[in-house]
């Protein structure tokens, strides 16, 4: 099973600049992407095969969350159940038989720091849904998760450590997380491989020198950590703010 997760940084724009050639191209079981950037009506994608789940911020022009799959899923949730999160569309659950897919486009802590508290409540929340997820089935979570949770995440830790997305408070909700029983699939594959990035800044030539981030995972429930074949990092599409693969057995 192969599944894949991009942040498409507004997909509108992405179609644009050969989105759907990648798409076909890879020829996932699940493709799921974050912070799409608009609202119902705005784009129409013929993705022959696959079922199309989308989930809209009210906000026009904000975040926003999709999954196209080829299996038809048993259900469909969309958000966590708590307003103030919801109404930003970050979140979709598939059911299917053998466990959820989920998709979520985490809160940013921004700059200031000004949405941390947000953004601390969302994690133990988003916590607290996946448990109960696991509970029932096994889990993969996938998407921009906005933290670098270690230091060999990013290129330099010690000139961002107290930063959005590098904070302790923010590594210690994604520690919590993977000690609640699940796996950072690509560490679990490769765990202590350096320059593993998905985030670069616009700053000049920050990304040719490889100057980044990786804040976005696929996170799987331990008891199916013996099913993962592989976890990539695909940067074939140069312009792509983020792809992240995984592939499965």
């Amino acid at each position: 099973m192969k599944l894949v997760s991009w942040n498409v940084n507004g997909i509108r724009a992405c179609v644009k600049k050969g989105f759907l050639d990648y798409f076909k191209e890879i020829d996932a079981d699940l493709f799921c992407v974050q912070e799409t950037k608009l609202q119902e009506g705005q784009i129409e994608l013929e993705l022959e095969g696959y079922d199309q789940y989308w989930n809209y911020a009210v906000k026009k022009g904000y975040s926003g969350t999709a999954i196209f799959t080829k299996t038809k899923p048993l259900s469909v949730n969309y958000g966590i159940g708590v307003e103030e999160f919801d109404a930003e569309g970050r979140l979709i659950t598939l059911e299917f038989q053998d466990f959820y897919m989920v998709t979520s486009y985490t809160p940013n802590a921004q700059r200031d720091l000004a949405r941390l508290d947000y953004r601390l409540r969302w994690e133990e929340l988003f916590r607290g849904y996946l448990q109960g997820l696991d509970a029932q089935k096994p889990v993969i979570l996938c998407g921009d998760l906005n933290v670098a949770h270690q230091e060999v995440d990013l290129r330099n830790p010690k000139n961002n450590r107290g930063n959005s997305g590098f904070t302790d408070e923010e590594r210690g909700k994604m520690t919590d997380l993977l000690r609640a029983g699940f796996v950072d699939s690509f560490r679990y594959m490769y765990p202590d491989q350096e320059g593993a990035y998905t985030w670069w800044s616009y700053m000049a030539k920050v990304r040719e020198r490889n100057i980044g981030w990786r804040i976005d995972y696929f996170i799987v429930s331990e008891r199916w950590k013996d099913k993962i074949k592989d976890a990539r990092i695909d940067s074939v599409v140069i312009w792509a703010v983020i792809i992240v693969l995984s592939f499965w057995k």
